[in-house]
């Protein structure tokens, strides 16, 4: 098994295990009344991502790495795991809106609106450039920014959506607690 096999699979197995992960957390989270929003993108989200994943395996998997390419692929998986840890049970890989439930603003999301999109940026671009694919590096940045415009808006929405419902909730109790006493 080469250097770059190994890379490969260990970042493979990472996405699966992230998967299952986000399974059992939108299922949870839908449980207690989450919902999920614009769903209809998310198919395309997934091709692109294994259509990368793919592309690293047929054209690296026997290429030599990249070692200050593959210390900055893994000072993001360390601001992945940041971003994951930050948000718990609420993490996925899905637009879930719990209502009632305030916004994460500790961890990364102290600096960044979407942290994890910008790892996921950094992967995009970096992981190809460990194995010496600029082109896939260049490829798939593109591709992923096209589905990102599609996700943030559409996140971007659902957030302030769900901001405004839980600012009229807040407000509907302290009215309802003010004329009680």
């Amino acid at each position: 098994m080469s250097a770059a096999e190994f890379i490969l699979g260990l970042v493979t197995l990472q996405r699966a295990g992230e998967l299952i992960l986000s399974h059992t957390n939108t299922r949870r989270l839908k449980a207690r009344g989450a919902i999920e929003v614009a769903p209809r993108h998310y198919p395309l989200m997934v091709a692109v991502h294994a259509a990368w994943l793919i592309s690293l395996w047929v054209f690296g998997h026997d290429q030599p790495l990249h070692v200050i390419a593959l210390a900055c692929y893994l000072v993001l998986q360390g601001l992945r795991f940041w971003v994951m840890r930050t948000l718990g049970a609420r993490w996925t890989t899905r637009i879930i809106v719990l209502r009632q439930q305030p916004l994460v603003s500790s961890g990364p999301y102290r600096y960044l609106s979407h942290p994890n999109y910008a790892v996921v940026i950094g992967e995009i671009a970096v992981l190809p450039l460990v194995l010496g694919l600029p082109a896939l590096a260049v490829i798939f940045t593109i591709l992923n920014a096209a589905v990102l415009v599609i996700r943030i808006r559409a996140e971007n929405r659902a957030l302030a959506a769900s901001r405004e419902i839980t600012a009229r909730e807040i407000t509907a109790r302290q009215i309802t607690a003010h004329t009680a006493s």
